[in-house]
C-alpha cells in the first residue's frame, strides 16, 4: 500500500512540472464570435441619422474625402444638423460654428420626398447666401439598380 501511495504521489507531482504543450483555442473563438455579434449589431447603427423619407435618384455617388456636415429636413418641417434640432433662424450660425467658418466646407442637404420644393430650396438658398458654396441635395438610389 505504501508503494501504491509512492507511485501515485511521484506520478502527480511530475505531471506538475511538466509543460503544457496544447493550446486551448476555445476562449479564442468564444471572444471573436462575440465580436462578431456585436460588430454586426453596432454596425448599421453607426450609419443612420435623422429619419427622412428620401426621393430616389439615379444620379451618381459623389466621392468625397472630407466628413460631410449634413442637414436634414423631415416631413413635418423640423430641421437638424447632423442629428442635433436647430430652429430655422440658428441654422448659419451653426454651420459657421460647426465648420469654423469654413466656406469650402461640403454640406449636405436630406430633404424629405413629402416636403415641398420651395422648403428644401429655401434651406439651401440660405446656406449659399450665407457664402458656403459646396452644397448638394442627398437622395436614394432607385431599388432596381441596388
Amino acid at each position: 500500500m505504501a508503494a501504491a501511495r509512492g507511485f501515485l504521489a511521484s506520478k502527480y507531482t511530475r505531471e506538475k512540472h511538466e509543460p503544457f504543450s496544447e493550446i486551448n483555442v476555445i476562449p479564442l473563438v468564444d471572444v471573436m464570435l462575440v465580436l462578431l455579434i456585436v460588430f454586426m449589431i453596432a454596425a448599421p447603427l453607426l450609419t443612420t441619422g435623422v429619419d427622412v423619407d428620401l426621393p430616389e435618384s439615379s444620379a451618381m455617388q459623389l466621392k468625397d474625402q472630407v466628413e460631410p456636415i449634413v442637414v436634414s429636413l423631415r416631413h413635418d418641417g423640423s430641421l437638424y444638423i447632423q442629428e442635433t434640432k436647430v430652429e430655422s433662424d440658428t441654422l448659419i450660425p451653426k454651420l459657421e460654428a460647426i465648420s469654423k467658418s469654413n466656406q469650402k466646407a461640403v454640406i449636405y442637404v436630406r430633404g424629405d420626398q413629402k416636403l415641398p420644393y420651395g422648403a428644401v430650396m429655401d434651406v439651401m438658398g440660405k446656406i449659399n447666401a450665407a457664402g458656403f458654396s459646396k452644397v448638394a441635395l442627398v437622395t436614394q438610389i432607385p431599388q432596381d439598380k441596388k
